[in-house]
């Protein structure tokens, strides 16, 4: 069987989270998708607009998502590890980035694939919030 993992905020949930979960779930028997808890969203300087147990909820209904578990932290071969992952799904945005080599080298020791996904061209969580952000009064 092959596992898959895949994590995000997953906040003002969009076509590309959608996306993204499609295409992994094609990949893998078992899909787990990690929801960043409402703490660990903190640390971007940011804080989430739908609380964690909405947004785990909405991810959990999606039809490609087997399982959904709570991110508490921003280590992935961890979470990995312990869910016996054969493959992390992540964004392209963050394909060669200092961070993602590091982590390209350490998952390749422990046999987990790392699949990266283009993003979904001119959808963001961040260009949603600055649109909505705009026509608040």
């Amino acid at each position: 069987m092959i596992i898959g993992y895949t994590a995000g905020v997953y906040d003002l949930f969009h076509i590309g989270h959608l996306n993204l979960l499609r295409n992994a779930k094609g990949m893998c028997d078992k899909l787990i998708v990690g929801v960043t808890i409402d703490e660990l969203v903190l640390y971007k300087g940011k804080k989430a607009i739908i609380p964690w147990i909405d947004r785990a909820e909405i991810v959990r209904s999606i039809k490609y998502v087997d399982s959904v578990i709570p991110q508490n932290d921003m280590d992935k071969l961890k979470i990995c590890k312990k869910l016996k992952a054969n493959i992390l799904f992540v964004g392209d945005d963050w394909y060669e980035s200092q961070e993602w080599k590091k982590y390209d080298n350490e998952f390749e020791i422990e046999d987990i694939k790392i699949i990266y996904f283009p993003y979904t061209k001119g959808v963001s969580s961040t260009q949603i919030t600055k649109a909505l952000n705009s026509v608040r009064l």
